[in-house]
């Protein structure tokens, strides 16, 4: 299986790092462009073929990951658009929709739309993937298997799309907003500002852990840490007051409505 990814950003790196250290493909199965030569250079030291061509990466590859800014995926796939034949192409330019992809592309264009998060960056990410009607099941596992080299992978209609960029794409940033929070207060009380960073995203990454390791829902587990009368059950109660779910829910529903704006 040869991949070829166009564009040599964060994420394109991350994915294309995971990739080889998965061993989900060699270092010579793999085709970088970009219009930057300095972002190749260290693919082509791992031996990728790397080149500001894009048509030379869509000529050597088997799928091909489009890892360019939403703003720029139309002028590459109008660049390239007689190229692609029966080539599968997964694209992760936020709010691009596939209907849009396919009027440039042509109806026949097979089209997987991807939307990962930065985790992907330390092998621990999650990708929401749609596919288009010209997919088969046999390719849709193949995509799976390639976007599984940096984390999870779930299919979801491409309706759902902006509401799961909400949760696990944009929500990153609000977890480390939630560790730099916890860990200011550990300073306030003392402790050295790079212990508290430590206490805080570990016991964020053990609850993540034990959200998905056990078949427990969320709100059991709050419960079982709160003992009655205890310190814990005041925190919950004063995050209550302060609106914590409330909060949430509106930052959700404004990154959801963003990203329906971006997809017009």
């Amino acid at each position: 299986m040869k991949i070829g990814i166009i564009g040599a950003g964060n994420m394109a790196s991350a994915l294309a790092g995971c990739l080889i250290a998965s061993e989900t493909i060699c270092a010579e199965e793999l085709s970088i462009s970009d219009i930057n030569p300095r972002g190749l250079a260290k693919w082509k030291e791992l031996g990728a073929f790397s080149t500001e061509n894009n048509a030379e990466v869509i000529s050597r590859s088997d799928i091909v990951i489009f890892a360019v800014k939403p703003n720029v995926l139309p002028c590459v796939l109008e660049e390239i658009k007689g190229l692609l034949a029966d080539k599968v192409l997964i694209s992760i330019a936020a709010g691009v929709k596939i209907d849009a992809m396919e009027m440039i592309l042509g109806s026949e264009a097979k089209i997987i739309r991807a939307m990962p998060n930065t985790p992907a960056q330390v092998n621990c990410g999650m990708t929401v993937i749609a596919p288009n009607k010209n997919i088969s099941a046999s390719e849709l596992d193949t995509a799976r298997k390639v976007l599984s080299g940096v984390g999870d992978v779930v299919v979801l209609e491409e309706k759902y799309i902006n509401a799961a960029t909400a949760i696990h794409g944009s929500s990153p940033a609000y977890i480390y907003m939630l560790i730099d929070a916890m860990a200011d207060c550990g300073v306030k009380y003392g402790i050295p500002k790079n212990i508290a960073l430590q206490l805080a995203a570990k016991a964020v990454e053990g609850s993540a852990k034990m959200v998905l390791e056990n078949d427990i829902h969320p709100q059991a587990l709050k419960d079982a840490v709160c003992s009655p009368g205890g310190t814990t059950i005041e925190a919950v109660l004063e995050l209550e007051k302060a609106g914590f779910k409330s909060s949430v829910a509106q930052a959700i529903d404004t990154c959801v409505k963003k990203a329906d704006e971006m997809s017009k």
